[in-house]
């Protein structure tokens, strides 16, 4: 029973001084009440690589806000098309476009099943299964979207019709890694997107 208990436990995915993260101190900071931002367009990233998790995040957008969560990232110098991003934004902003811009969508790749415009300076809750190819992601507790990595054996479109974005086609999806470290988003423009209890746990094969 023990050992079972010890599977299910979260633990926290950054230290409370970002000792395990690799980051810009300039850029990134994190308060006393544990809220991580950041004030321009940079990357927080774990130093350890992930794989078969589940990640628990809250996160408060502004107007206009438009970041993400980064998984699978083999290259954080050239993150861009070497990982998976999960996308948080303000859908309601027309100027991100296509569906798979919206929040909760897999960026580029797959849009959401819900609608997921979002008040500004509220606290939501996401979490992101990630099992192999297979990755899954909830928004306040409702299912929003999905991707089976396996099935994306074109770099140019997608299994579902949709047109990848140019400068997510240097590899095929289906032939990425499912490991890599985690990232998220800093501050684009003038719209912070802030983070805090960033959790998460194995999956126990």
């Amino acid at each position: 029973a023990k050992k079972e208990c010890a599977q299910n436990d979260w633990q926290n995915l950054f230290a409370a001084d970002l000792s395990n993260a690799d980051y810009n101190k300039a850029v990134w900071s994190i308060d006393k009440e544990g809220v991580i931002r950041a004030n321009k367009d940079e990357i927080i990233f774990t130093k350890a690589d992930y794989q078969n998790f589940e990640l628990e995040l809250e996160f408060r957008i502004e107007k206009e806000s438009n970041s993400g969560v980064v998984i699978y990232c083999t290259d954080t110098n050239k993150w861009i098309p070497n990982s998976i991003e999960v996308q948080i934004a303000d859908s309601s902003c027309e100027k991100f476009g296509s569906a798979t811009r919206n929040c909760a969508a897999i960026f580029g790749h797959v849009p959401t099943e819900i609608d997921t415009k979002l008040p500004f300076g509220e606290w939501q809750k996401m979490k992101i299964r990630a099992e192999g190819q297979k990755i899954d992601v909830w928004l306040n507790g409702k299912h929003a979207c999905k991707m089976d990595m396996s099935q994306w054996k074109d770099n140019k479109i997608g299994p579902n019709g949709v047109k990848i974005l140019p400068w997510l086609t240097e590899h095929k999806k289906c032939e990425m890694p499912t490991v890599g470290k985690i990232g998220f988003q800093g501050k684009h423009g003038q719209a912070a997107t802030d983070f805090r209890n960033i959790k998460i746990r194995e999956i126990k094969k």
